[in-house]
């Protein structure tokens, strides 16, 4: 596109952000008149519609029978940190990071609880060795790396039977992804990633392994009431019935059931893993055919389906961080592509979301402007040189 033709086609919707991420097709407020608006979310409406998420919750992603299901609040980050600060420092620890938001469950480990904990790390585009990792300890890890574009492709490196209890944070793998939960003891998400809920709330499903933790272990530090999920030894039953212990969203909630009904209308988790697969395969092809940017994950298997994360790879640019901005500003003022500049900590270049929510045809459309972008800011590198 070396005359720098403005492409034809244009997405019908333009949010590719990583989270918040865009609704579900065909979005309006109006879906959500059934919200208990100005009721007590202990209420017995209030309540119904918290079991109900739950159940529903349980139903789309195929979650075990003998699981616990939790709202909880603070997002990913509240269900992440209530666990870890519930279940760890009964042994010894395994902290698995390759991307930001790994590192700072890392951080929580060592430096906030102060755990002797072995860490492992693998830079942005690659996964640690899990065939090193000792699962006799407990170990804490993302599924998919929302800011790397990096995921663990499957459970088959984790032992079935294991000592140690699996902390997963799966933010931006539910729902798009398929989890074993027989493999995992705890899976952390936010409902603003795959399904484009609204911000704010988290969910915590726990395996009977975690639960006989949390009722015969006891933290040595000081447990906040955000966390605290058992009293008098006896994990706190209805906080898997709906019973919050903070006032939620009872709008956000609302929102989340009609999420997770479209999910059901359209064939459940297989046609929302289908989703996602052909979305990042579309950016995969275009990537494939051009020299001047590729995955930023080195292997293809660990590819995020979700967050698929590139860099430009064109030998003329000297200012990658200014570059990708560039391109990202360009398309944002296009109208074509909000909020799809790499995440602050990452190394420069385009996260563009290919969530389930994401139509195909956008990302389609998507694609021609990239190529417009590219040339426009290499023309512009040619300008001031």
């Amino acid at each position: 596109m070396s005359d720098l033709q403005t492409p034809v086609a244009r997405p019908a919707n333009p949010r590719f952000s990583s989270g918040p991420c865009a609704k579900i097709p065909g979005f309006s407020l109006d879906l959500l008149a059934d919200a208990p608006l100005g009721r007590s979310h202990r209420a017995a409406v209030g309540k119904a519609k918290l079991k109900q998420a739950i159940d529903l919750t349980r139903d789309v992603l195929g979650v075990p029978a003998d699981y616990r299901i939790a709202i909880v609040p603070a997002s990913d980050t509240g269900a992440v940190e209530m666990a870890m600060w519930s279940l760890l420092g009964a042994r010894p620890v395994e902290m698995l990071a390759w991307e930001s938001f790994g590192e700072g469950w890392v951080t929580d480990a060592v430096k906030q609880l102060k755990l002797d904990a072995t860490v492992r790390k693998a830079p942005y585009g690659e996964i640690v060795d899990f065939g090193q990792v000792d699962f006799d300890r407990d170990v804490v890890f993302t599924w998919n790396g929302t800011t790397s574009g990096v995921r663990l492709p499957d459970g088959g490196a984790i032992p079935a039977t294991r000592a140690g209890l699996t902390i997963c944070d799966a933010t931006s793998a539910a729902f798009a992804m398929d989890l074993p939960f027989d493999k995992l003891d705890v899976v952390t998400f936010s409902w603003q990633k795959v399904l484009g809920g609204e911000g704010a709330h988290g969910v915590l499903i726990l395996s009977p392994r975690a639960v006989e933790r949390l009722e015969s272990y006891t933290p040595p530090w000081p447990m906040p009431k955000l966390f605290r999920m058992t009293k008098g030894g006896k994990i706190t039953e209805g906080l898997f019935e709906g019973e919050t212990i903070n006032t939620p969203s009872m709008l956000a909630v609302e929102d989340y059931l009609v999420a997770l009904a479209w999910a059901k209308r359209i064939g459940g988790l297989p046609a929302l893993i289908a989703r996602a697969n052909a979305n990042s395969a579309t950016v995969a092809g275009f990537v494939a055919a051009r020299p001047w940017i590729a995955n930023l994950a080195v292997d293809p298997a660990t590819a995020s389906t979700t967050s698929v994360c590139l860099k430009f790879t064109d030998p003329r640019i000297t200012d990658g961080a200014g570059f990708a901005k560039g391109v990202a500003k360009r398309l944002e003022k296009a109208g074509v592509a909000y909020d799809i500049g790499a995440y602050r900590d990452a190394p420069p270049g385009l996260r563009i979301w290919c969530g389930s929510t994401v139509e195909q045809a956008d990302v389609k459309a998507l694609m021609p402007w990239i190529d417009w972008a590219f040339e426009a800011e290499i023309a512009a590198l040619a300008r001031a040189a």
